[in-house]
């Protein structure tokens, strides 16, 4: 895989390059809410301006459905690198279309443009080859040179991520050479103990890493809506909490698994529930209470670990030379159900460990609840394809960018 240093030594200037990031950050009312996933990939785009590169940036931005969504715009984004960057960044109101053509044609050298969003074309993320391919041929007539670097898109088979690249000569970013040096520390380098904390709301997601972990991790920690289906594997009643009944036979086998190959597999031992979600401000203690796990009342829902359950988790950290965090343990983003998150991070923070936040909501929770990211070994900008990397998948925009 070419590095991005190994393109600059060969000379950029004056040259077109596609820089295909992923500044698919957060927005309320138009305004970026966490603008960590801009900030990552700002020294790529920054040294590639400074060697006189004309730099296009491309990303997509939340789901729209293959047409242009003014809710899903990359204006912000493109306002706010600029800010980062302490330069003009143009930007272009389409994707392939009269607009982006007389952007690109306008860049000076030095000069940075981002391009709409690319998921306002439907070839963008098609799953047929030919008009996935056709997009990518309109993208290839923008550029001479293509960087990856849109790490938090590397698994999907997209025109932007997989097929362009075959079409230019190419060459990996600073951030994905760095995620998957840090992957390669959860992989084929670990230190032990390794300490694994899983959370998020579906154990459906997580199935697949669990498989792969169980015969790796030392200690693999759940937390999170997906906690709820490991109670009722182990016959407890969960009220009404998050559960996914169908995955109940798999995770009966992961509690098995885990047993019989040493590995500790923890699951919360009291849980923060209530009878309604969000508003419980003012609510009494029949409305908002701490159990054990296993006396999850039958009205109410579980939506936190509880004070027990944070202690425990912390010693099961504390020892560790590695910990990989993918997913909260609670409902973060309501401050009553912040407190195991907070506990987790605070965790993390205080170990020895190298440790690594997983991504996607784990990565936004660090964030809002205020910790330095500099506390952190490493904190990624792709929950999902961290995840597939670590299921021994291979990610159709790294196996791109090899030769």
């Amino acid at each position: 895989m070419k590095t991005i240093d190994e393109l600059l030594a060969e000379g950029v200037a004056g040259k077109r390059v596609f820089v295909r990031a992923d500044l698919n950050v957060p927005l309320a009312d138009g305004v970026i809410t966490d603008d960590g996933r801009i900030r990552a990939v700002q020294p790529t785009i920054a040294k590639l301006a400074e060697a006189g590169a004309r730099v296009i940036v491309a990303s997509h931005l939340g789901r729209p459905k293959g047409a242009p969504d003014p809710a899903f715009s990359l204006a912000p984004a493109a306002a706010r690198l600029g800010e980062l960057l302490g330069r003009d960044v143009a930007f272009a109101a389409d994707t392939v279309g009269p607009a982006a053509k007389e952007t690109v044609a306008g860049l000076a050298d030095g000069g940075v443009a981002v391009i709409e969003n690319l998921r306002f074309n439907a070839g963008e993320t098609s799953k047929d080859d030919a008009e996935r391919g056709a997009f990518a041929d309109q993208l290839a007539e923008l550029a001479d040179l293509y960087v990856g670097d849109g790490f938090g898109a590397v698994h999907r088979k997209h025109a932007s991520v997989f097929d362009l690249p075959a079409r230019l000569p190419h060459a990996a970013g600073y951030l994905i050479a760095t995620e998957i040096g840090v992957l390669k520390k959860l992989t084929d380098e670990v230190k032990r103990p390794y300490v694994v904390v899983l959370g998020g709301a579906k154990v459906s997601d997580k199935l697949a890493v669990i498989d792969q972990l169980l015969g790796k991790a030392d200690r693999i920690l759940i937390g999170g809506g997906m906690a709820y289906t490991f109670l009722k594997a182990q016959g407890h009643e969960v009220g009404i909490s998050l559960l996914q009944e169908d995955q109940i036979p798999a995770v009966t086998e992961y509690l098995e698994r885990a047993a019989k190959n040493g590995v500790e597999l923890v699951v919360p031992v009291d849980v923060l529930v209530s009878t309604e979600f969000p508003d419980l401000k003012g609510k009494t203690p029949a409305d908002y209470d701490t159990v054990d796990a296993d006396k999850i009342p039958a009205d109410k829902e579980g939506l936190d670990i509880g004070p027990k359950t944070r202690e425990l988790y912390a010693s099961k950290i504390a020892d560790a030379a590695t910990v990989f965090w993918n997913g909260p343990v609670g409902v973060f983003e309501h401050p009553d159900y912040a407190g195991g998150t907070r506990a987790v991070a605070q965790a993390l923070v205080d170990s020895d460990a190298f440790t690594v936040v997983g991504g996607g909501d784990s990565a936004a929770a660090v964030r809002t609840l205020g910790f330095d990211e500099n506390a952190f070994g490493h904190i990624s900008t792709g929950g999902g394809a961290s995840l597939e990397y670590l299921e021994g998948k291979t990610l159709p925009g790294i196996a791109a960018l090899e030769d």
